[in-house]
């Protein structure tokens, strides 16, 4: 377990700093040998123009999948929400988090998979989008394909090593300088090569921890950086219903919820969904996927 950095990377969210740095020291099986994933709470999106149809990262990716347009200098975009007035709608998205260091875990028997959240979010039928490490697909292709060709999902790219892409970031071990857009390509060729399909052009950090750079560096790819706004707080969480109530609490109508796919370090996370489904359709809110929400345009700059 790796203390919390005294300091946050330079995007860091403006809301939610309590629950960062608590999450940031709960993720620590998600960075790899005693590092911690990054505290998951809103950057905010970058620009207010409308999404555009992008070029498929791969030759299974979702058709027409939208991507925001390039930030100036042709940096990557950030989308952290859709429209807060486009209707009651909201995005649950998944992290299948496996570092390139942890194949000895797996070997030796511990789960970053989670079969029985996919089967609950199929039972429910709740769209999502999984943001899978190419790591994470190499080590269970067989589950990355199934998630791929299920309608119901659509898969992004979480880096192939899931290592900071700037730092500090929780402790999470580095990308090489100037390595960021290797390590975003690497993660989409392992996809085509499992036969991975409806593979999107988004991209989330690993910790949500990125700064001018990197984006400028990962412009070449034309993904569109895909951030949050509700942090669940299910890593390493004991009990569901916190969790449960934490995203219930937080969802507005745009909202990208964070959750993760990782038995060994979100253990909760089935049962939580299974509490907030029903509650958020009771509210009147409708589940969509990332590139639902994108297509229908980021939300104005300023607003909550």
């Amino acid at each position: 377990m790796t203390r919390t950095p005294r300091t946050l990377p330079r995007t860091a969210p403006r809301s939610g700093a309590v629950l960062a740095a608590v999450l940031c020291c709960a993720l620590a099986a998600c960075g790899g040998s005693g590092g911690s994933h990054a505290a998951e709470a809103a950057s905010g999106a970058r620009g207010s123009r409308a999404a555009s149809p992008a070029v498929s990262p791969s030759p299974s990716a979702a058709p027409a999948a939208p991507t925001l347009p390039p930030a100036p200098g042709g940096a990557v975009p950030v989308f952290s929400h859709g429209s807060r007035d486009g209707g009651k709608r909201v995005a649950l998205t998944f992290d299948a988090d496996m570092t390139a260091d942890q194949g000895p875990r797996a070997a030796r028997g511990e789960h970053f998979d989670n079969p029985g959240l996919v089967e609950t979010l199929r039972r429910l039928k709740v769209p999502a989008t999984v943001f899978m490490t190419g790591r994470w697909a190499e080590q269970y292709p067989d589950q990355a394909r199934s998630i791929g060709a299920d309608p119901l999902f659509e898969v992004a790219n979480h880096s192939y090593s899931h290592h900071a892409f700037s730092t500090p970031c929780y402790g999470l071990p580095a990308v090489p300088r100037g390595g960021a857009r290797a390590d975003v390509e690497r993660a989409f060729a392992v996809f085509r090569r499992a036969g991975v399909e409806r593979v999107v052009p988004y991209f989330r950090f690993p910790g949500g921890c990125h700064d001018a750079t990197v984006l400028r560096e990962l412009g070449p790819t034309k993904v569109t950086a895909v951030q949050w706004d509700v942090v669940s707080g299910d890593a390493f969480a004991k009990q569901a219903g916190p969790v449960a109530a934490q995203v219930l609490s937080q969802v507005k109508p745009g909202s990208v919820v964070v959750m993760h796919c990782t038995r060994s370090a979100a253990p909760t996370t089935q049962e939580a969904v299974e509490r907030v489904v029903p509650e958020l359709r009771a509210r009147g809110y409708e589940f969509v996927r990332v590139s639902d929400l994108v297509g229908a345009g980021a939300h104005q700059p300023g607003t909550p």
